[in-house]
């Protein structure tokens, strides 16, 4: 899609959704700090950092943790990531990283010789590495789609998807500068060639709203730190429920049907829990950082996608006009996503862009030839003059 089918696809996801109000005491993220960077690591909510602290009290004192606290915090997560991504909380696996999603995913959906497992040039390597075992393993191969000029994702993702594509695995935005894949057109697609679909949200779950009834994938995986502005090893899978009674990646007691009755587990079962809850990891429990997770989606659910959406949309958009304003590079608003911003820079800058940020107390990222900048509700005026300025220092380091 193109010019103003792109762009009426993005004001549809954005559903008209008004934006947010400042939030900067929502977060622990110093007055002089400018923090851009979400993309690599969310900055701390501060209901989340309260949550891990009264989690480590409870930690602290075992034996007031009930049989059913093993299971409570685990569905009530599940049910959280359900809501954010339009479906229950049946599909939803707890995984502790995108790779163990994959994993899962490449286990279970069929991959024979002679075909093809599509994936995007200078994708994420989580993903990457795991279909290349997975082709290693089969006989199939990877086929690398690369844009050509004025070129979009989505062009050269549907070019390259046919009969010989077995899986389609693709992110709804590039995590390198933030430009969008719009995921529905390749989704039909996908379907029509009898492929499967395996989405990894981690640059988009939280920030843009996303529907698994209407893409259908059969896999879609997330991390938690991220946009979901939760702690590390606590991530999300969901799960198709044609693939519900696939094959797990390991064995564990806490997976198998009966496991709430602590007295009989010695008796034996091979039946699992229901839903997709046979691929969460082992230790899913994790009492520490469950609650960290649950009061980041409460947070997110009660903001609600649509409008965090809205919001970093205004942001981003004007900090693309001002960064033009200094003759860079701005990846346009229609075609990326409304989170994130990537700026690409000449050689000359690219090289002391970081060094010229930081000098002013101001955080982004470098990746590929572009600069990320991933801002959050936590992003105020005075941030995005503190990026400028910085950015005015990498482009004129002599002051002219």
């Amino acid at each position: 899609m193109r010019g103003t089918g792109l762009e009426e696809r993005i004001l549809q996801m954005l559903g008209g959704a008004g934006p947010i109000g400042d939030q900067r005491a929502a977060f622990n993220v110093p007055a002089e700090i400018a923090y851009f960077n979400t993309a690599n690591l969310a900055p701390q909510l501060r209901a989340v950092r309260v949550a891990g602290e009264a989690a480590l009290e409870r930690r602290g004192r075992p034996w007031t943790i009930s049989a059913a606290e093993w299971f409570d915090d685990v569905e009530r997560l599940r049910s959280l990531f359900g809501n954010l991504i339009g479906t229950s909380g049946e599909g939803v696996a707890i995984v502790p990283a995108t790779s163990y999603g994959f994993a899962v995913a490449a286990r279970n959906l069929p991959l024979h010789h002679g075909q093809r497992v599509l994936v995007l040039e200078e994708e994420y390597p989580s993903g990457i590495y795991t279909w290349r075992w997975a082709a290693r393993r089969s006989g199939a191969e990877i086929r690398t789609v690369a844009r050509e000029p004025g070129q979009t994702w989505t062009e050269a993702v549907l070019a390259a998807l046919d009969e010989t594509v077995a899986i389609v695995s693709v992110p709804n935005v590039h995590w390198t500068d933030g430009v969008l894949i719009d995921l529905p057109p390749i989704a039909r697609r996908t379907r029509q060639v009898g492929a499967r679909l395996v989405i990894d949200g981690s640059q988009s779950v939280g920030a843009m709203p996303i529907d698994v009834e209407e893409l259908r994938p059969d896999f879609l995986v997330t991390v938690g730190y991220k946009w979901l502005l939760g702690p590390f090893s606590v991530g999300y899978l969901y799960v198709a429920e044609e693939h519900r009674h696939g094959e797990p990646l390991e064995e564990n007691w806490i997976l198998r049907a009966g496991s709430e009755d602590f007295a009989r587990l010695v008796d034996y079962r091979d039946e699992y829990q229901p839903g997709a809850r046979r691929f969460d990891v082992g230790q899913r429990t994790k009492f520490e950082l469950l609650p960290m997770a649950i009061a980041a989606l409460e947070q997110i659910v009660d903001w609600q996608v649509s409008r965090v959406a809205a919001t970093l949309a205004e942001r981003t958009s004007a900090i693309a006009r001002r960064a033009a304003g200094l003759g860079l590079d701005a990846i346009p608003d229609e075609q990326r996503g409304p989170h994130m911003l990537g700026v690409r820079l000449p050689d000359r800058v690219l090289a002391g862009v970081i060094p010229a940020l930081t000098s002013v107390n101001c955080f982004a990222a470098v990746r590929g030839t572009a600069l990320r900048i991933s801002p959050h509700l936590h992003t105020t005026d005075d941030d995005v003059q503190r990026l400028i300025e910085g950015l005015t220092l990498a482009v004129r380091p002599d002051g002219s």
